[in-house]
């Protein structure tokens, strides 16, 4: 631990730089950047319907369901959770063995990934596009979306 009393400030003189884009005699950076968009965190419009093409809404995920179209619905989270919340029909494959269990899923069949709120499926979605497997589709908001949208049986953890 550290006593703040015996703690200083120094003063420190620099000299401005002339060529600086900011301070110099010919700045170039005269007003604020888009930070998000510097950091490559402000997603295009592109890119990011590219991302919602890859998601599914809970609703939507019912209906599917209801209309009893053809697709299997894998669940990434860990066994615990499985045990707190499922939905049903849901085959678990926890993510960190997802690798060494890819020939239970049969790739011809559309899947749908899930997890408690929807990054480890999308994470899972990823690892299994990368594996050749085009037919996919993680559950936006994952279980607790699900839970709140659609059946609120389901417990929220």
């Amino acid at each position: 631990m550290f006593d703040a009393l015996t703690l200083g400030f120094r003063e420190l003189k620099l000299r401005k730089d002339p060529a600086c884009p900011l301070c110099g005699a010919h700045p170039t950076q005269t007003e604020l950047i888009d930070y998000e968009q510097f950091c490559g965190l402000n997603r295009t419009d592109e890119a990011a319907a590219a991302a919602a093409s890859w998601e599914i809404g809970a609703r939507e995920l019912d209906a599917k369901a209801a209309r009893a179209e053809d697709f299997v619905l894998v669940d990434v989270r860990e066994p615990h959770e499985y045990e707190i919340a499922r939905i049903p029909g849901a085959m678990l494959i926890p993510l960190n063995t997802l690798p060494a269990r890819l020939a239970e899923l049969d790739s011809s069949r559309e899947i749908v990934l899930h997890c408690h709120r929807g990054q480890r499926s999308m994470l899972a979605l990823e690892f299994l596009h990368q594996s050749g497997f085009r037919k996919l589709k993680s559950l936006r908001g994952g279980i607790e979306a699900w839970s709140l949208e659609v059946d609120p049986r389901v417990p929220r953890y």
